[in-house]
């Protein structure tokens, strides 16, 4: 059962290599070029007829290139006679994507989903989907694994006094008291308003109680850091001694470097689903690994065991 193939794609070769050395497996690293017209071409490395392929591909910067490229890979695996192509997409950039909201748009992450099953991908194992029914858009399996664990194992190593959880907004509420239980601290919850896609959104009010105590904002990505950082203005506003803020996902751009250091948040914990990013992450940030859990995964699955525990 554990004749299996563990493949990477270009986006995420650092966590594919961490997985490997935690399963004690090989891992082969695919070959991709980019074609001066902006093509690109995939090759299998290894003979994987009639063999259970496991693939890592993420969908971070360049996002339609990395999605392209998990396509052809699915493809060539497939042509290649593989007996099952399981994707590893440590983050699914499309999943925000989740609905039509307004008049004449795209649904992007069903499209995406839709593409994924075409192509012959026969499983999906991802990590904090944006929203959680982007799960329900695929007919295949989809394995939507937790990032908080590890994540709140890296907030108590610091040892923080009066931990307060922070939602960024009410729509994060729900996860966000999943942290608050797990670090066995009370819950705040901002409010928050997006007028527009210009990837920031205003903090306008707060609920709940974070005078003098550390307050710790958690989020399932952030790109631009404007809302963490208009987040901590206002905690710091409403008396908070200390201000840290978690997310699993850091796609980040722009000038979120510059809004981070100029913001009261003290750290910025995030996992290392994302590699690569127009951006150089500063000393502030915290980079905490999730291999371990797409690695048992992979175990589990390969060897035909219940992945449910990994969810508890």
């Amino acid at each position: 059962m554990d004749d299996y193939v563990l493949l990477s794609g270009s986006a995420n070769p650092q966590l594919a290599r961490a997985v490997a050395e935690y399963l004690g497996h090989p891992l082969h690293q695919g070959e991709t070029l980019k074609f001066s017209d902006g093509n690109l071409f995939v090759r299998v490395p290894t003979n994987v007829r009639g063999r259970d392929v496991f693939l890592v591909q993420g969908t971070a910067f360049p996002v339609n290139d990395n999605v392209m490229e998990l396509l052809f890979w699915i493809d060539a695996l497939k042509r290649a006679s593989a007996a099952s192509v399981t994707v590893v997409i440590p983050y699914f950039s499309y999943a925000k994507g989740d609905k039509k909201d307004e008049p004449r748009v795209s649904i992007r992450a069903r499209v995406v989903a839709d593409a994924i099953e075409a192509a012959g991908a026969d499983r999906v194992i991802t990590m904090d989907l944006h929203a959680p029914q982007v799960a329900g858009f695929f007919r295949i399996p989809v394995d939507d694994l937790y990032a908080l664990p590890v994540l709140c194992d890296a907030v108590q190593a610091k040892h923080l006094p009066d931990l307060v959880v922070v939602s960024p907004d009410a729509g994060f509420a729900k996860k966000a008291k999943l942290y608050a239980r797990r670090l066995g601290t009370p819950l705040a919850i901002a409010d928050k308003e997006r007028t527009d896609h210009s990837e920031s959104a205003a903090v306008v009010d707060l609920i709940g109680e974070v005078d003098g105590r550390t307050a710790l904002i958690v989020d399932d990505f952030t790109v631009s850091a404007g809302t963490l950082a208009d987040a901590a203005r206002v905690l710091v506003e409403r008396g908070a001694a200390s201000v840290y803020a978690l997310v699993t996902h850091a796609p980040l751009t722009g000038r979120a470097m510059e809004r981070l250091a100029a913001s009261p948040i003290e750290r910025l914990f995030v996992t290392d689903t994302v590699e690569s990013r127009p951006v150089e992450l500063t000393d502030r940030v915290e980079i905490v690994s999730v291999a371990g859990l797409f690695g048992e995964a992979i175990r589990r699955i390969a060897r035909r065991e219940s992945v449910s525990v990994l969810f508890r």
